[in-house]
């Protein structure tokens, strides 16, 4: 089973960017549908966005107003989110996530495996 591991996390000022990855260990992403969740102090964990396992289908959650971009790096077996003026409101744990099927998903239960999240601090 493939094991999602975040990095890249951190504190950036309102208005700032980051880019954080996630790397696949003990298995190939490369048969898996993948994507980006958050969870914020005392909230849900919530979707934020999704891509398809060949990287050819993305959805976003509304609440990334084209912020946010997803992407998979199939040489180096990554997965990103690039996120571009960020808010106060970004501010949550990121959680990375592969799901066996296919075609991408906005669903927590389409996913399986998670990794242990990576915190993301936005100051105003």
């Amino acid at each position: 089973q493939v094991q999602p591991v975040e990095s890249g996390g951190g504190l950036v000022q309102a208005g700032g960017s980051l880019r954080p990855p996630c790397a696949a260990a003990g298995r190939s992403f490369s048969t898996y549908a993948l994507g980006w969740f958050r969870q914020a102090p005392g909230k849900e964990r919530v979707f934020v966005a999704a891509i398809s396992w060949n990287g050819g289908s993305t959805e976003y959650a509304d609440s990334g107003d084209g912020r946010f971009t997803i992407s998979r790096d199939k040489t180096k077996d990554k997965l990103y989110l690039q996120m571009n003026s960020l808010k106060p409101e970004d501010t949550a744990v990121y959680y990375c996530a592969a799901g066996p099927r296919y075609s991408k998903s906005r669903y927590l239960r389409d996913y399986n495996r998670w990794g242990q999240g990576a915190q993301v601090t936005v100051s105003s």
